[in-house]
């Protein structure tokens, strides 16, 4: 009997302990009359993590900031609040004074939500702020939530994902003189705003939190204000949808509001220039649009000093065909170098082209091309040009002047130059070269002309023309010295170095005294500049210009006839 006993109440003993241990395994929850306290872990704001997953980083890349959500669970919302558990704030706790409570351990469906308030029982409409100019206000337009999600008794982790787009807008080329930057044409559904002020990241970087939405073709969504009162306005090019979680990145060139320094007329064909920068983009028009015909007006004082200069016009497919009118205003410091054939303020003018009423002061033109064309204003021109003056130097090789460097055909009238020309094979105090019916007519040297022969072929150097080939010179003068230096035959003229045409009423009081095409010198003696100004005028009756002396010790000045 003894030994049966023993045997049951061990059995006994041990059915017992497996009754026990069975039941803690089922999900006696002992800790209160309510069940076991639900404690959440947050996840889901980690950059790294988001990046993996194709969607962009949060307002801040991590938890830090976010202070209560709000957690729903079968009808009931508690409030939680937030306790970064990591260095890098990428993940959370989720406690709270009033709690949800396991009762089992079977899987329950949550859904939390921030930002919360008191009273929501379930997420609210996004509705981001209209000013998100400052961090605090850009930051307080996020949202976040884990919506009707399956959490495990042994693992209960929330995943929370963004529910507004990320819009960031990246200038460039061009913010001097920004006022302001706005997404625009914005979704007003839930109240949201029409238009968003983003927040500056530095670095022409401007980003804004939005509501879910799709963006049509040819919506004005960026806008942008600069100080002087210009408005651009980029459209969509095109649909879009801007979805919860992801960043939408666009770049914007500024580039068309960069003050171009000219206006325009309505028809394209008129350009007012105002400043140096103005200037360039014209060439550039020519040069690289191919806007040859176009009309200019300088309406203000241009100072070209430190900028290496592209002629207008800069090569044969090129010539400049419109007219230039320089409006009497002073251009400083043209300067050309290089291997330019054809330099000067314009490279080649066209026929039909005229330039006229330019004022250059202070030009630096270098051309090292063995074949190339100098000058202030125009290296070669086809075309006309009237009233323009030069002072400063010109050098050159093949067909080097004051004023224009070869003309063919075409008019050169009541122009003056006060540079020293120095070139290799023609020379000229106005124009290196005239041909094919060129005329000169009322114009003026007072720099002095040096031709240089390297021997390899002739030279000329005039006061007025090195070499003239063209119809006529009428009613010029040159008061500059003219040399020859180097090897060779070297010809040199007071006015022409050599003349191939018509040459009336022209005066030079400077040296050599060889082959002026007839034109006298005035000594002090002989011929008096009373006298050349007299025969000049003479010769310029009904042509509208005419010289004038102020006193007895100035060179003759041109004045144009009202």
């Amino acid at each position: 009997m003894k030994r049966t006993t023993i045997h049951i109440s061990a059995a006994l003993a041990l059915l017992l302990g497996l009754a026990a241990c069975t039941q803690d395994e089922a999900g006696f929850l002992p800790e209160g009359a309510e069940g076991t306290p639900i404690v959440f872990t947050a996840t889901g704001l980690n950059p790294a993590a988001t990046a993996a997953a194709g969607t962009r980083a949060p307002v801040d890349g991590n938890w830090e900031g976010v202070s209560l959500v709000g957690v729903l669970i079968g009808g009931t919302v508690k409030a939680y609040d937030v306790t970064p558990t990591t260095a890098d704030n990428t993940s959370a706790t989720l406690t709270s004074t009033d709690p949800h409570y396991w009762t089992n351990h079977d899987d329950i469906t949550v859904t939390a939500w921030w930002p919360y308030t008191e009273g929501e029982t379930t997420p609210p409409a996004v509705v981001v702020r209209a000013d998100q100019s400052s961090p605090t206000d850009f930051e307080g337009s996020d949202f976040i939530s884990a919506e009707n999600q399956p959490v495990s008794y042994g693992n209960p982790t929330l995943r929370f994902t963004h529910r507004t787009a990320r819009v960031t807008v990246v200038l460039t080329d061009y913010t001097e003189g920004m006022a302001s930057v706005k997404l625009t044409g914005l979704s007003t559904e839930n109240g949201n705003p029409a238009e968003i002020a983003p927040y500056d990241k530095g670095g022409d970087t401007y980003t804004a939190l939005v509501a879910p939405q799709s963006v049509a073709t040819g919506t004005a969504f960026i806008t942008c204000a600069f100080t002087n009162g210009k408005v651009f306005v980029y459209k969509m090019k095109e649909a879009t949808d801007w979805q919860a979680g992801e960043e939408y990145t666009y770049t914007v060139s500024l580039a068309a509001a960069k003050d171009p320094g000219y206006t325009v007329s309505e028809d394209g064909k008129t350009y007012e220039v105002y400043n140096a920068e103005g200037l360039k983009n014209i060439a550039e028009l020519v040069n690289e649009e191919w806007k040859l015909g176009i009309n200019i007006t300088l309406t203000a004082d241009i100072d070209l000093k430190g900028i290496d200069w592209t002629p207008i016009g800069k090569d044969n497919n090129k010539a400049y065909t419109g007219t230039f009118d320089g409006g009497g205003k002073t251009i400083t410091g043209l300067t050309v170098t290089g291997s330019n054939k054809y330099a000067g303020l314009f490279g080649r003018i066209g026929s039909g082209g005229t330039v006229k009423n330019v004022v250059l002061e202070g030009v630096q033109i270098t051309s090292d091309n063995s074949s190339g064309y100098a000058s202030g204003v125009a290296g070669n021109s086809w075309g006309t040009i009237e009233n323009c003056s030069v002072s400063g130097s010109v050098s050159g090789s093949f067909s080097v002047g004051g004023v224009v460097g070869y003309q063919f055909g075409g008019s050169i009238t009541g122009c003056s130059s006060s540079a020293s020309v120095k070139g290799t094979q023609r020379a000229g105090g106005v124009a290196g070269t005239t041909n094919s019916g060129a005329t000169l007519t009322a114009c003026y040297a007072t720099g002095d002309v040096t031709v240089e022969n390297d021997g390899t072929s002739y030279a000329w150097a005039g006061g007025i023309v090195g070499t003239n080939g063209g119809n006529s010179i009428l009613a010029c003068y040159a008061a500059g010295n003219v040399s020859g230096k180097g090897s060779g035959t070297i010809y040199v003229g007071g006015v022409v170095g050599e003349n191939y045409a018509t040459v009336t009423a022209c005066y030079w009081s400077g040296l050599p005294d060889n082959d002026n095409g007839g034109a006298t010198k005035v000594d002090g003696t002989n011929v008096t500049w009373q006298t050349a100004v007299a025969a000049m005028n003479a010769a310029l009756s009904g042509k509208g210009w005419q010289y004038e002396l102020k006193d007895g010790n100035s060179l003759p000045a041109l004045k144009k006839e009202q």
